[in-house]
């Protein structure tokens, strides 16, 4: 159970990030904003994790690392795919990295039961309904397709980011993980903005809501990682994907987006699936 209120928590995290993260990727070069939102969670984890950090093991710091640049990855394609389509197209697509979580629990030695399977497969479901119903009319220029393919990126990263990440904290403390994944994703992305003919961007960006969303964006990768240490640690990935839905629902009431009856079945679909677990 621990484990799932953690993924719950973050997804609500995410959530309001993301929603945030569509004003921003429309009006900032994405490296640019990237490196603001890394670069205040990372301070705001410098108190709790620095000194810590140091002693992390070699392995751990070593899947901490590979967790950052995964996490790199998929939050620019994220960006991107925000940029380009509807919330309620790319942030269900995004939401289906479960699958690929719970794939990693039974490659590793701890496979999920056949309700499990099921319940995981409704949660996926419950989105892919929500994606499959939106329609092309919010989609920007670049395309319906283009943003699906960054969203398919985006959630393929944030596998192989709690993969790696949860490997990572089980074997040698939760903060300090979090802040060496964290380091390393800054790293690639603000060399990135480095070469970047955008980078007369960044001086326009706004930065107090960047600088909220990397505080929300680091608090939501904690507890996701964090929830290495206990059992199940694959729930807190499935159930932090509910964060497609909680940015649908904040799209829906301030952004204006259209649900359809529909997709609010999706919704409940995601939730019964989450329930399930839970038991």
């Amino acid at each position: 159970m621990e484990s799932l209120y953690f993924g719950l928590a973050a997804a609500l995290c995410w959530g309001v990030h993301d929603v945030c993260v569509r004003y921003v990727s429309q009006r900032v070069d994405v490296a640019a904003a990237m490196t603001v939102v890394l670069a205040t969670g990372l301070v705001a984890l410098l108190p709790f994790s620095l000194a810590e950090a140091a002693a992390l093991p070699a392995r751990s710091a070593a899947l901490a690392g590979l967790a950052g640049l995964a996490f790199a990855g998929g939050t620019y394609s994220l960006y991107r795919a925000f940029a380009i389509g509807p919330l309620r197209l790319v942030a269900p697509i995004i939401g289906a990295y479960p699958i690929l979580s719970l794939l990693w629990a039974a490659a590793t030695g701890t496979p999920p039961t056949m309700l499990q399977w099921l319940a995981a497969a409704t949660i996926v479901g419950g989105i892919a309904l929500i994606a499959i119903l939106s329609d092309e009319s919010g989609a920007a220029s670049g395309g319906r397709r283009a943003a699906m393919i960054w969203a398919g990126l985006g959630g393929t990263g944030f596998a192989l980011t709690f993969a790696l990440g949860q490997a990572a904290s089980g074997g040698g403390g939760g903060l300090p993980a979090i802040f060496v994944a964290r380091a390393a994703a800054l790293a690639v992305v603000a060399g990135v903005v480095t070469l970047s003919p955008a980078r007369g961007r960044f001086l326009r960006a706004p930065w107090l809501l960047l600088a909220t969303m990397g505080v929300l964006d680091a608090a939501a990768l904690g507890l996701v990682l964090l929830a290495g240490g206990l059992p199940h640690p694959e729930f807190a990935s499935v159930t932090s994907s509910v964060f497609g839905v909680v940015t649908i629902l904040l799209a829906w009431a301030f952004l204006r987006e259209r649900m359809t009856l529909p997709q609010w079945g999706g919704v409940a679909l995601v939730f019964a699936g989450i329930g399930y677990l839970g038991l």
